[in-house]
């Protein structure tokens, strides 16, 4: 499957030149002539985002806020022509790729298309394991997700059993089931993945 770069500069022939090379590379380049047409296209949610910094109307910065706000985590490399220090370090804290300024080469931009990508696989990999883990976790009944939480707190059996007034055994057993359920190889694991939802 190609996949995807909005490609977001008001500079027709920085759109032209970066689409034609980034196209020969084997990616889908979309390009916006402005931030606010690209707020409007109806697929923002996917790919990744190429984002020049001064722009007419909305800048590139206004415009990571914006996505920010609408819980649109797409990984963005800015190009501008206009960098200081000040800007990369807003647009880096916001959790910008990279910041490089024009005039650049082709090499340059690849190298950073590319780590974008495999962030983005990488955040792909970990919503779908979130994914399967709280559907695991919507399986367990309401005293094996009480206890969950406390193992995740690290409380030990003893001190469960005391604390919920019950035998060590019935911890026992619920552990056991908690562990089936949820698919964990181990206690670490299972506190892993219940840290990675944030489950307890």
């Amino acid at each position: 499957m190609r996949k995807t770069i909005h490609l977001v500069d008001d500079d027709a022939a920085v759109r032209h030149a970066l689409g034609t090379f980034l196209a020969s590379e084997g990616y889908t380049v979309k390009d916006y002539d402005c931030a606010e047409t690209f707020l409007q296209s109806n697929d923002i949610t996917s790919g990744i985002l190429v984002l020049d910094q001064r722009m007419t109307g909305m800048t590139g910065l206004e415009l990571q806020q914006e996505l920010k706000k609408r819980k649109v985590d797409l990984p963005i490399i800015f190009i501008t022509g206009h960098g200081n220090v000040a800007l990369s370090v807003m647009a880096m804290k916001a959790g910008a790729m990279d910041f490089i300024e024009k005039p650049f080469s082709n090499e340059v931009l690849l190298s950073n298309v590319r780590q974008a990508f495999r962030r983005l696989e990488s955040q792909q990999k970990e919503l779908r394991r979130k994914t399967v883990i709280l559907e695991c976790y919507k399986t367990l009944t309401p005293r094996e997700q009480e206890i969950l939480a406390f193992i995740v707190e690290g409380i030990s059996n003893k001190d469960l059993a005391e604390r919920l007034q019950i035998s060590n055994r019935t911890i026992e057993v619920h552990r056991s089931r908690i562990m089936r359920k949820m698919q964990a190889e181990n206690l670490p694991d299972l506190v892993r993945m219940a840290t990675l939802c944030g489950i307890g």
